[in-house]
C-alpha cells in the first residue's frame, strides 16, 4: 500500500502497509530465507551452491594482517543501525508504530503515464506494440519479473521463445563489470568527477560499454547519480560523479550516451534521494530511512542529474531502497509517475533494486515495470492481479512494452550476444572463456586513472621527482592485496565485493549484509584499493599497485628503494631523497562511513614519517572526502595528493605524476573542510530516534546547500574548496565576455512540449560566456576552467559550466560556456515549472569554486 493516501489501491490480500512481504500478508506461509545469505545467492548466483554465510565465522578468525596497531581504527559506540539492520530509539512508549501515520505525505499521482514514443523511440514502441500484441498475460508477467538463470548474472528476464525475444542479463556496474573474469577495472565514479574530463568520460563509457556487451549483459547496473552526496560520510558516495548536480549530470549525460552507442542499457540509479546507507532498507522492526524533500530542492539538487540521464535517452531507471516522503522508492507514484514519466518523459522502464519492492499492487500501479532479482509478490500475483482488475492489463501492456521498447531502441534485437554468454555461474569449474578486454581500453584506463588525481599541495619543488637517488615507501596501500582471486574456501568470495583490500572482505561483506555490529574500519589495511566495496566495485583481470609501478621505475633509474608496509612506527631512512606514504579512506555499499573522517593511525604513521623526512609525500586513495588538518601543516609534509579510486592502472598513473610524465589536471569533485564541525548536521546519517525510532526520518531541511553551496552559505573557509586542483604549470585567466542570445525566447516559464528530458525549450540557448586561457608556466598542460552563476533568489555561486582545454607551454585558448534555460532558472513550486526570472545574474569564471578572477553580469 503506497504512503499517498490511495488505501483503495491494494490487492485483496495486501494489508495497508506498504512493507508487507509474504509471510506478513499470510503468516501460514512458510517461511523463507530472506536473510543475507538468500539475498546475496540471488544476486550473485556463482554462491548458490557455497555456504554463503562461512565468511562471517571464518573471516573473524583471520589475524590482522600483521600491522600493528591497526585495532586503534575500532571505534565503539556505533550503532548497528549504521550497517542498514535498523535499530535504535528508546522513546519506548511514545514511539510511532503504525504508518498510517504518515499517508498522504507523498503526493499521490495516478495513472502510470503510458510510453508515448517521444523523439527517437517512435520505431522502438511500434515494434514493441506489434511484439507485446501478441504475448500471453502470462508472458507479459515474466518481463515484469526476475528469474534464477544459468549464468552469473546479477538478475535475469525469461526468453519468450516463440516471439524471438532471448531474455535479458542485468549486471553490476557502473564503474566496470563486476564478479566475472576477464574484464577491467575501471576508475571508479568519484574519480572520474574529479577528471572533469567529459571527453575522456565518454570514451571510458564506450569501452566499459563494450566489455558488458561482449559478456552478453544487456543491462548495465549504472551510471550512479544518487547519492549525489548529501551525507558527508556516505558509504556510496565514491559510485558518483561529484556532490554537485551540474556535474554529476553532465558527466552523467556523457556515461549514458558512451555506454548505450554500444548497444547495452543504462541503468542509471538509485531513483531517488538515497543519501545514506544507514537503514536504507528495513530490519529489526525499524522501517527504511525517508528522505524527506521538498519540491524544490528535488527539481534543483536531486532530480537534476537524472533529468541529464533521461535527456541522454536512458533505457533504464532503477528506484532506490529507502522511502521519499515517507513512502517507499518503488512504490513511489510521485516521483516514479509524476516526475520521472510525466514531467521528464521517461521512455524506458523502471526496475527495483534488488529486494527494493515491498508491496505488490500499490508498486505496479506506482509506475515500477521490473522486480529484481525475484518477488512472490510479483510473478503469478501479478496474474492474478491482472485477472481480478487490481492492476489493468493495459498497466501491464505499458510495463512489458516499455521493456521491449529499451530492448529494440539499443537495436538488441541485432546481433547482440546471447544474455550470460561471458557471465559464467561458477568460476572455479571450467568454463568457456569470454575475454571482454579491448586493447584499445589501455589507454583510456590509464589516462582516466592519471586525470582524476587532484594534486592539493606541493611546496619546495616536492614534485615532480628526478630520478631520485633513494626513495622510501611506507604505507598499508602501496602494494597488491595479499589475495584476489574468487575462490572462498566455503564462504563469500570478498572478491566479489572489491574487498581483498579490507580485512578480505570481511568489513564490505558483513556490511552488505547488516549482521554485523562490530565497527567496520576506516580503511582498507590490506593493499591498495582501486574501487569502493559492494555491488559497484571492480573486480579486474589485473591490478598494477603504487609499489609494482614504483619499483619498476625505480629500476629503470638506478634509484635505491626502500619500503616497510608492516610496521606502524616504520624505520625512516633520513637520507631518503623522499618518502612517500601511501595510504587510504575506505567505504563501501551497506554502511556509512564509521567514526570521523581521519582516522589516527593513518595520520600517526604519516607524522612519523615526516618527523625524520623532510620531504614526506603523501597519497591518499579515497573513497570520499578525506580530512588532513592532522598532517597536512608538518613542514616536512611538502606534497599531497588524493588518488580517489583509480582503477586496475593505479600504480602506472601515479608514478607518470609523480615523475611529471603527466601534468596533474584533476580538480576536487567535493569541499575538504578543516574539521568535521564545518560540515554540520549533513556530516553523518540521520538515525532513528525519538518517536521515530520505527520509521527513521531524514529531514533534507538544508534545502540545495550541501557541500560547496554550505560552506558560502555559512562564511565557512575550506581546507580544500571545490574545483580545487594544482598543476605543475600556471594559467592566467582574462577577457571574460558575456553574450547575451537576443532571439531567444526569455519570458518567465517554459512553452514547449515535453520531449524526453523535460520540456523541449529548457535547453535553449540563453546566453554564452567565453575567457581566454593562457599557460604561464614552464610544462603544457589541461586546466579545467570553471564557470558559476549567481541566480537571483537562490545560492550564491553555482556551476554551470566547465571546459578542460590542454594548452602549451605560453599559448593562449579560448574556452565557450553555453548557458540554457534551466541553467538559469528556479523551480517553481505553484506553477511547477522553472522559472526564469528577470534581473542580473553574477557571473564567474576561474580555476575553482573559490578562485574566480574573472566576474561579470548578465541582466535578462
Amino acid at each position: 500500500m503506497e504512503k499517498d493516501g490511495l488505501v483503495g489501491l491494494r490487492a485483496p490480500n495486501e494489508r495497508p502497509a506498504e512493507l508487507a512481504d509474504s509471510r506478513r500478508r499470510d503468516p501460514s506461509l512458510p517461511v523463507k530465507d530472506t536473510g543475507w545469505s538468500s539475498r546475496i545467492k540471488q544476486r550473485y548466483p556463482i554462491l548458490q551452491k557455497r555456504q554463503g554465510k562461512a565468511l562471517v565465522i571464518t573471516i573473524l578468525l583471520l589475524p590482522l594482517l600483521g600491522l600493528l596497531g591497526l585495532l586503534v581504527l575500532r571505534h565503539g559506540g556505533y550503532s548497528s543501525s549504521a550497517t542498514g539492520v535498523g535499530g535504535g530509539g528508546g522513546n519506548g512508549q511514545n514511539a510511532i508504530t503504525d504508518d498510517t501515520y504518515f499517508y498522504g505525505l507523498s503526493e499521490p499521482v495516478y495513472p502510470s503515464p503510458t510510453m508515448t514514443g517521444l523523439g527517437s523511440w517512435a520505431e522502438s514502441l511500434t515494434k514493441a506494440g506489434d511484439m507485446v500484441k501478441n504475448m500471453t498475460v502470462e508472458e507479459k508477467v515474466s518481463l515484469t519479473t526476475g528469474t534464477g538463470a544459468p549464468n552469473g548474472c546479477s538478475g535475469s528476464i525469461p526468453a519468450i521463445t516463440r516471439l524471438g525475444f532471448p531474455g535479458l542479463c542485468l549486471s553490476d556496474a557502473g564503474n566496470g563489470l563486476r564478479a566475472t573474469d576477464f574484464v577491467s577495472g575501471w576508475p571508479s565514479g568519484i574519480h572520474v568527477g574529479a577528471s572533469w574530463n567529459r571527453n575522456l568520460t565518454r570514451q571510458r563509457a564506450v569501452n566499459m560499454g563494450g566489455e558488458f556487451r561482449t559478456k552478453g549483459v544487456n543491462v548495465a547496473l549504472g551510471p550512479v547519480v544518487g547519492p549525489v552526496g548529501r551525507v558527508v560520510r556516505g558509504g556510496r558516495i565514491w559510485e558518483g560523479f561529484a556532490v554537485d548536480p551540474y556535474l554529476c549530470g553532465a558527466l552523467a549525460y556523457e556515461t549514458v550516451s558512451g555506454i548505450q552507442s554500444t548497444g547495452v542499457i543504462t541503468s542509471t540509479k538509485h531513483f531517488i534521494g538515497n543519501e545514506q546507507e544507514t537503514n536504507r532498507v528495513p530490519g529489526g522492526g525499524v522501517e527504511a530511512v525517508s528522505s524527506n524533500i521538498d519540491d524544490k530542492t528535488m527539481h534543483e539538487l536531486y532530480l537534476w542529474p537524472f533529468q541529464d540521464a533521461v535527456l541522454a535517452g536512458s533505457g533504464n531507471i532503477m528506484c532506490s531502497y529507502q522511502r521519499v516522503n515517507n513512502s517507499y522508492g518503488c512504490s513511489n507514484s510521485k516521483t516514479q509517475n509524476g516526475l520521472l514519466k510525466t514531467e521528464l518523459g521517461f521512455q524506458g522502464f523502471v526496475v527495483s533494486d534488488w529486494g527494493a519492492m515491498h508491496s505488490g499492487v500499490a508498486t505496479a500501479l506506482a509506475g515500477m515495470d521490473m522486480v529484481m532479482p525475484s518477488s512472490d509478490m510479483w510473478g503469478d500475483k501479478l496474474t492474478s492481479a491482472v485477472s481480478n482488475g487490481s492492476v489493468s492489463e493495459a498497466r501491464l501492456d505499458d510495463m512489458a512494452t516499455r521493456i521491449i521498447a529499451s530492448w529494440y531502441q539499443m537495436k538488441q534485437d541485432q546481433d547482440f550476444p546471447d544474455p550470460g554468454v561471458g557471465m559464467p555461474s561458477d568460476l572455479t569449474k571450467p568454463h568457456r572463456i569470454v575475454d571482454a578486454r579491448d586493447v584499445s581500453s589501455k589507454r583510456i584506463l590509464l589516462d582516466g586513472a592519471a586525470e582524476g588525481h587532484v594534486l592539493v599541495k606541493n611546496i619546495n619543488n616536492a614534485l615532480p621527482l628526478n630520478k631520485p637517488r633513494m626513495l622510501s615507501l611506507y604505507g598499508y596501500s602501496a602494494r597488491n592485496p595479499e589475495q584476489w582471486n574468487y575462490n572462498s574456501s566455503g564462504g563469500v568470495p570478498a572478491w566479489t565485493f572489491g574487498g581483498e583490500s579490507a580485512y578480505f572482505g570481511k568489513d564490505i561483506s558483513v556490511g552488505f549484509a547488516g549482521e554485523e555490529a562490530e565497527s567496520p574500519s576506516q580503511i582498507a589495511p590490506n593493499g591498495t584499493i582501486v574501487s569502493g566495496g559492494g555491488s559497484g566495485a571492480a573486480t579486474p583481470a589485473h591490478i598494477r599497485s603504487p609499489y609494482d609501478a614504483l619499483n619498476s621505475r625505480a629500476y629503470g633509474d638506478d634509484t635505491a628503494l626502500f619500503w616497510d608496509f608492516y610496521f606502524s612506527n616504520p624505520y625512516v631512512a633520513a637520507a631518503s631523497d623522499a618518502c612517500i606514504v601511501l595510504v587510504n579512506a575506505f567505504a563501501s555499499e551497506g554502511y556509512d562511513r564509521p567514526g570521523s573522517l581521519h582516522d589516527d593511525y593513518t595520520d600517526g604513521l604519516i607524522k612519523h614519517v615526516a618527523d625524520s623526512c623532510n620531504n614526506t609525500i603523501v597519497v591518499f586513495q579515497n573513497a570520499g572526502v578525506r580530512l588532513v588538518d592532522q598532517f597536512v601543516d608538518h613542514p616536512n609534509v611538502t606534497a599531497l595528493i588524493f588518488a580517489h579510486l583509480p582503477g586496475q592502472e593505479s600504480g602506472e598513473a601515479l608514478v607518470s605524476l609523480l615523475y611529471g610524465d603527466t601534468n596533474p589536471s584533476g580538480k576536487l569533485p567535493y569541499t575538504v573542510a578543516h574539521n568535521e564541525s564545518d560540515y554540520d548536521h549533513l556530516l553523518g546519517p540521520d538515525l532513528p530516534e525519538g518517536i521515530f525510532e520505527n520509521f527513521p526520518q531524514s529531514n533534507f531541511t538544508e534545502g540545495v546547500y550541501i557541500d560547496y553551496r554550505h560552506f558560502d552559505a555559512r562564511n565557512i573557509t575550506p581546507r580544500y574548496e571545490f574545483g580545487f586542483g594544482l598543476s605543475y604549470t600556471t594559467f592566467n585567466y582574462s577577457n571574460l565576455q558575456i553574450e547575451k542570445n537576443n532571439t531567444a525566447d526569455t519570458s518567465r516559464y517554459p512553452t514547449g512540449p515535453v520531449v524526453v528530458g523535460g520540456q523541449a525549450d529548457l535547453w535553449d540557448i540563453i546566453a554564452t560566456v567565453t575567457a581566454d586561457i593562457q599557460n604561464t608556466g614552464d610544462v603544457d598542460g589541461a586546466e579545467v576552467a570553471q564557470l558559476y552563476v549567481g541566480i537571483p533568489d537562490a545560492p550564491a555561486r553555482q556551476l554551470r559550466g566547465f571546459e578542460k582545454p590542454f594548452i602549451n607551454v605560453t599559448q593562449s585558448t579560448t574556452v565557450t560556456f553555453a548557458l540554457n534555460r534551466r541553467d538559469l532558472s528556479v523551480w517553481d513550486v505553484v506553477a511547477q515549472k522553472w522559472l526564469l526570472q528577470s534581473g542580473s545574474y553574477s557571473v564567474y569564471v576561474g580555476s575553482s569554486s573559490r578562485d574566480l578572477p574573472l566576474r561579470g553580469t548578465l541582466s535578462l
